[in-house]
C-alpha cells in the first residue's frame, strides 16, 4: 500500500504522540503504514506512506534518485545568478549538494493558505523557486537557498517521483498506485 499526504505546516512526521502538536496520527487512521522519507515539522505538502520495507527504501534512499520537488518561497528578489548556483551544486561546509534542478516561479496556483502564514514585511518582497534534488540531506533546501542568499520562508514539497501534491487537498491522503511511479 502507498499513501499520499498532503502534509500541512506544523505536523510532526511520526505517529506517536507529541505533546501539544499534531501528529500524523492525527490525519491517518492506517495501521503499518509508515513514512518514506521525512519532512520536516515546519515544511508542508506531499509526504508518501507505505506498508512495504522496500519500496520505503526505493523512495526514501538517495541512491535510487528519485526526484523530488520543491516549492520555496524566499526572502527577496532570486536571481538567475543564484539558481545557476543551485543547479551546479552547493558547497554547505559539511558537504557539496548534487546539481539540482532550479528555476525561479510564479506562486504556484492553488496553493492552500499557510496557517500561520509567514511572516510579511513590506520592503521586502518575496519570490518562487522550484527546486527538484535526488538526495535529501536534513535541511537541506533551505541552507541551499540561504547560501546563496535567499533564505526560504516557507517549504512546499509538490512531487516525489510521478505522484504530485496538486492532486490532494490540504490535510487529505489517499491511496496511489504503489508500482507506476517507481519503474
Amino acid at each position: 500500500m502507498l499513501i499520499a499526504f498532503n502534509k500541512p505546516f506544523g505536523v510532526v512526521c511520526k505517529f506517536s504522540p507529541e505533546p501539544g502538536r499534531p501528529t500524523l496520527a492525527d490525519y491517518i487512521q492506517r495501521p503499518g503504514v509508515y513514512p518514506a522519507g521525512r519532512l520536516d515539522t515546519d515544511s508542508e505538502g506531499l509526504l508518501l506512506l507505505t506498508d512495504d520495507g522496500g519500496l520505503q527504501a526505493r523512495i526514501a534512499s538517495p541512491r535510487h534518485k528519485v526526484s523530488k520537488v520543491y516549492w520555496a518561497q524566499v526572502e527577496g528578489q532570486a536571481t538567475e545568478a543564484a539558481m545557476q548556483s543551485l543547479r551546479s551544486g552547493v558547497d554547505l561546509g559539511d558537504f557539496i549538494t548534487q546539481p539540482a534542478g532550479a528555476r525561479l516561479i510564479d506562486e504556484p496556483p492553488g496553493l492552500w493558505a499557510r496557517d500561520p502564514p509567514i511572516r510579511y514585511r513590506a520592503k521586502i518582497p518575496t519570490s518562487w523557486v522550484e527546486l527538484t534534488l535526488r538526495e535529501g540531506k536534513n535541511r537541506q533546501v533551505r541552507r541551499m537557498t540561504a547560501h546563496v542568499g535567499f533564505p526560504t520562508l516557507r517549504l512546499v514539497r509538490a512531487a516525489i517521483g510521478e505522484v504530485r501534491v496538486t492532486d490532494l487537498p490540504w490535510g487529505q491522503w489517499h491511496e496511489v498506485d504503489a508500482q507506476a511511479p517507481w519503474r
